[in-house]
């Protein structure tokens, strides 16, 4: 769901070719020297270099795809655990798309996040949530749980889009 992520062209060659050009973007690591979490192997590191590379969120199948074509012999399931114990660990937002599938995008500090997404390009703009936040914290505190969780997404259409008139 990347903007850009369109792949213009016929047959599945231009859709390679794009994933190929995107591939070959540097990665950028991740600059606070995240530790991987679970037990350290190269195939993970792998993962964790190129979700931080990622601007946007990204599925687990995408990601697979990007480290494949960059040569990489990472397994989907690899792909899938490590992207799974980052965002338990919160390293990792996710959101989910329009299907359902849950997509990821490194998190450099521990900061919790929401999202607005938009459903049609998938632009992502973090939002101040300090009154999801807070509302969360007092009905844990007045129910007596603890350890509650939150979920948040928020969904709506681009400026960019509407424009485009690709508003549903």
């Amino acid at each position: 769901m990347e903007r850009g992520s369109q792949v213009t062209g016929v047959g599945a060659d231009a859709a390679t070719a794009a994933i190929r050009r995107a591939v070959r973007r540097p990665l950028r690591p991740p600059a606070d020297g995240a530790e991987l979490i679970g037990r350290p192997t190269p195939q993970r590191a792998e993962v964790l270099e190129t979700l931080a590379g990622c601007e946007e969120f990204v599925s687990a199948q995408a990601l697979h795809t990007r480290l494949v074509l960059a040569g990489s012999r990472v397994g989907l399931s690899t792909v899938y655990r490590t992207l799974t114990a980052l965002a338990e660990a919160g390293r990792a937002d996710v959101v989910r798309d329009t299907n359902g599938e849950r997509l990821f995008r490194y998190r450099a500090d521990g900061d919790h996040r929401h999202y607005l997404i938009c459903r049609q390009c998938g632009l992502s703009l973090p939002v101040d949530s300090t009154v999801v936040e807070t509302w969360a914290d007092q009905i844990a505190e007045t129910s007596g749980f603890r350890c509650v969780q939150h979920t948040v997404e928020l969904t709506g259409t681009c400026g960019t889009c509407l424009d485009a008139g690709t508003a549903d």
